[in-house]
């Protein structure tokens, strides 16, 4: 895929969606960090309805490692692997404390050092709590990269090196949430929905379905 098709495909989503944005619900970079820690392998409605019970009555460092493990537990016990996320958010809570004065770094090495942070969460946090053109490659944007063409890779790191390198400057800040948006929504893992896809005549997908319908004049 060239630049210029690039270029068109992000205009379109950009056109469709102006600010775009996590759906995850957050009111700081830490209640988005514990959030996108909770999300792995679980669904954002599925974690904000944990969260909007949990941050009411622990939204910082030392309010939610106050609660303890077991604590924490009783919030988040409706999310999959909750046992092995509250261990971890009571680990990088404590270490945002001994180590950060209680604010999260806006450094990927000091978010990965964070226990149940990788690189993924970092890129989310980094992104979206800190303005930073980082892309986070989940399965929703490694399917759309692929299929579409705008940055084929077979693993995840080639993929968001690729899009990292080949998005314009000017729409890097939200490609991630516009991809991420596209795939969860449009382009979807077992049915692509094509015929209502904005980026139907550019994308480079062998096997999409019906166009949309052509506008009425």
């Amino acid at each position: 895929m060239n630049a210029a098709k690039r270029a068109q495909i992000f205009a379109r989503l950009q056109a469709a969606n102006p600010a775009p944005t996590t759906e995850l619900n957050y009111n700081s970079p830490f209640e988005l960090l514990v959030a996108v820690v909770l999300s792995a392998q679980a669904t954002d409605v599925g974690v904000n309805k944990a969260t909007a019970k949990l941050f009411p009555v622990a939204n910082t460092p030392a309010a939610i490692l106050a609660l303890g493990e077991s604590g924490l537990r009783e919030y988040i016990k409706t999310i999959g692997l909750y046992q092995t996320k509250a261990k971890n958010v009571i680990g990088l809570c404590r270490m945002l404390i001994e180590v950060h004065g209680g604010e999260v770094p806006r450094a990927r090495d000091a978010l990965e050092a964070l226990p149940g942070v990788g690189r993924k969460t970092a890129n989310v946090v980094l992104n979206t709590a800190f303005g930073e053109p980082t892309i986070a490659v989940d399965t929703h944007i490694f399917r759309v990269a692929n299929r579409t063409g705008i940055a084929p890779g077979k693993t995840v790191r080639q993929v968001e090196d690729k899009l990292v390198k080949f998005t314009p400057r000017e729409y890097a800040r939200d490609a991630h949430h516009w991809l991420i948006l596209h795939g969860r929504y449009v382009c979807k893992a077992r049915k692509p929905e094509c015929g209502r896809c904005a980026i139907f005549d550019l994308c480079e997908f062998r096997s999409k379905t019906a166009p949309p319908p052509a506008p009425l004049i």
